[in-house]
């Protein structure tokens, strides 16, 4: 019987993929795999039976990973599961700044109990004109799953897009519209686009990317949209470009004191990923993710492990050891297996950083003498037996 807790709603799509080999609690000292969306976990205390978090999602800011890697833990997120749910809030946003139908809204609403307001509509008007996006050229900064599917989706709206990522994956790219401008050389973007929208994660050399230096080289009159991570924009400077009409608007779903008193900046209150939609694709995958690695021992989606996948487990025994990625590990461990009289049947090895894993499928089930002179090796941070 495997246990989990879940520090957050999470919807019942996906808590439903669980079997009857799993319970429910809300003990967490007791809990093999945790679920969470946005709780902090940055001074959780960690329990020897956790094995697994999931964060319901992609960002992980809010879960220590160091200390979870140090711990034996693996952290899931859940890439892609949201991305429809963002991207469409990204098009929005694109819409919402080409036209200003925000400040003829709240115009409407000042205005709604004057008894001429259809006459008046039809005087005013042309103060909330705008632009059409068709021909406007847009760059994407980051083709992840949102921003492929943006980049995508703004070419189908007439654009030209522009799409920057130097760490691309093959898949993300074999999924771009080949009428999609790959750029080299993200000043490019600054300095040609008409639009730019971020979607990168929140990074040592992404934080504050959008800053006064890069914002002198845009175009005047330029829009920027935010709707990947805080602090990817610096809101200080952001505020002195949009004072100036440097940035004509700003858009971000992380409201701050700062950007919700800027004028023609557009704030949502983190939105991206509010959907039912988005929420029960998360919970499923989140649940994928446990269950493959509670009952297998594989690895997926890690954001501090690497992959690590044997399918599902078929042999006598099944051992996953998470370690250390140091030399002569691997000998050590098949050594230990060896001298315990247990055969090695198949194995994999992936290492990630200074971090690693390693699956073997055993000819015998694993004794617990076995077991604990694994866990004796220098560097080996965590042994489970899955079968």
């Amino acid at each position: 019987m495997f246990r989990y807790t879940c520090l957050n709603s999470i919807s019942e799509m996906g808590l439903k993929m669980f079997s009857e080999d799993y319970r429910k609690t809300d003990t967490i000292e007791e809990s093999e795999a945790i679920l969470v969306r946005s709780e902090d976990m940055k001074n959780f205390q960690f329990h020897d039976s956790l094995h697994v978090i999931a964060r319901a999602g992609a960002g992980v800011n809010n879960i220590p990973l160091e200390r979870c890697s140090k711990a034996g833990i693996v952290v899931f997120n859940t890439p892609g599961a949201n991305a429809n749910g963002v991207k469409e809030l990204v098009l929005t946003g694109l819409l919402l700044s080409s036209r200003d139908i925000v400040g003829g809204i709240n115009w409407l609403a000042e205005e709604k109990d004057n008894p001429v307001i259809a006459e008046l509509t039809e005087k005013k008007k042309k103060q909330f004109a705008g632009s059409e996006i068709k021909d406007k050229k847009l760059g994407v900064i980051g083709l992840g799953a949102v921003g492929v599917l943006t980049a995508n989706a703004a070419i189908h709206l007439g654009m030209k897009v522009y799409g920057y990522d130097p760490f691309i994956s093959v898949d993300a790219a074999w999924n771009l519209d080949k009428e999609i401008t790959r750029i080299t050389d993200v000043n490019h973007i600054y300095k040609n686009c008409d639009y730019i929208t971020l979607h990168v994660p929140l990074l040592a050399d992404t934080k504050y990317m959008i800053n006064r230096d890069t914002m002198a080289l845009m175009k005047n009159g330029v829009v920027v949209l935010n709707y990947a991570r805080d602090m990817l924009v610096n809101d200080e400077d952001m505020i002195e470009a949009l004072k100036s009409g440097k940035v004509k608007r700003y858009l971000s779903d992380f409201p701050d004191n700062i950007v919700l008193n800027a004028h023609n900046a557009i704030v949502t209150p983190h939105l991206g990923a509010s959907t039912g939609e988005s929420e029960d694709n998360c919970a499923i995958m989140a649940v994928e993710e446990i269950r493959n690695f509670l009952e297998n021992g594989n690895i997926k989606n890690s954001v501090n492990y690497p992959n690590c996948d044997m399918g599902k487990c078929i042999t006598a025994g099944r051992i996953l050891i998470l370690h250390k990625n140091i030399k002569n590990m691997i000998s050590q461990l098949s050594r230990m297996l060896g001298d315990s009289d247990i055969n090695i049947g198949n194995m994999l090895n992936k290492s990630r950083g200074e971090y690693a894993c390693s699956l073997f499928d055993l000819d015998t089930p694993i004794s617990d003498e076995a077991v604990k002179k694994i866990k004796e090796i220098e560097g080996v941070l965590k042994v489970r037996v899955v079968k």
